[in-house]
């Protein structure tokens, strides 16, 4: 190998060349996320080792994931891996991309969910898991049913439940309230598909890969949230709760749909750019 070749493989050189490549705004965050994942070793490592020479077959696979991400494949699927709630989890194109604006829904859930005590817990459409692993981690005790319509996302949820060593959920196949028998839940969380069928997003960035089913409901996006709106009373203990995932613009009408059906003490949280996010409301009694 020449000193010209010996240079271009180098960990800097390579970073260089990656963040050159890629059209993102953090290129070089990317960058260094897909050689940390080629090479199997930490962003520190790379700091430390930034001479180090890289052989040839890792260059070339490293470059392969820079195409690919630079043709707009979203860096999660071309890795596997998604951290949510702090917890390491693998995904596939057959899920959605655990996002940091979902945790929201987790700590309002937390909000509804003793410390100690047996809880019982369902998770509607839960993809990867990732909500479902979150509230079951953080509460050992509780029950956790979590059903999504796609065994392939199911099968991926199972995966990530025996890689973290969770035993407290149990899983089920099918559309909404109808992959499980009748029973009663205290919380209710669904992160559904909420955006308009018709937004220009779905074409934008990582949408375009990942599962419509899991996106798109309806011309208002809301097709899925009314169903799980009218459906949870039939599924909720007394004082039970229900919260939601949704878009910025559909708090007021959520709220609505819950008012209409029963629920009191809704309320809507703003995730941490300030947008609506998250609403919820607790099943009333009769006369409240």
């Amino acid at each position: 190998m020449n000193e010209a070749e010996k240079k271009s493989s180098t960990v800097r050189a390579l970073l260089l060349e990656a963040a050159r490549i890629l059209p993102t705004p953090e290129a070089r965050l990317e960058a260094e996320i897909l050689l940390v994942f080629v090479l199997d070793v930490s962003r520190t490592w790379l700091f430390a080792h930034a001479d180090d020479g890289i052989d040839a077959v890792r260059i070339e696979r490293y470059r392969g994931l820079l195409a690919a991400r630079a043709a707009g494949q979203p860096i999660a699927y071309l890795t596997g891996r998604r951290e949510f709630w702090s917890l390491p989890l693998q995904i596939t194109a057959d899920t959605l991309i655990p996002r940091a604006d979902t945790e929201l829904l987790v700590e309002q859930a937390l909000l509804h969910i003793p410390q100690s005590g047996i809880v019982d817990i369902l998770d509607l459409g839960t993809g990867s898991g990732a909500i479902a692993l979150a509230l079951a981690h953080e509460r050992p005790q509780a029950r956790v049913v979590a059903t999504d319509l796609s065994c392939a996302a199911l099968a991926v949820a199972r995966g990530n439940t025996q890689q973290l060593g969770i035993g407290n959920i149990r899983f089920c196949a099918g559309s909404w309230f109808s992959a499980i028998e009748p029973q009663y839940f205290d919380v209710i969380v669904s992160n559904p598909p909420y955006i308009r069928t018709s937004d220009h997003h779905l074409g934008e960035g990582d949408l375009r890969f990942e599962p419509i089913s899991a996106l798109a409901s309806g011309v208002d996006g809301l097709d899925a949230i009314r169903e799980i709106v009218y459906d949870a009373r039939a599924y909720l203990k007394p004082d039970g709760w229900l919260l939601f995932e949704h878009g910025w613009d559909q708090a007021a009408e959520i709220r609505a749909l819950l008012r209409k059906s029963g629920f009191v003490d809704i309320a809507t949280s703003r995730d941490i750019e300030q947008r609506d996010r998250v609403t919820s409301g607790k099943l009333g009694r009769i006369g409240e």
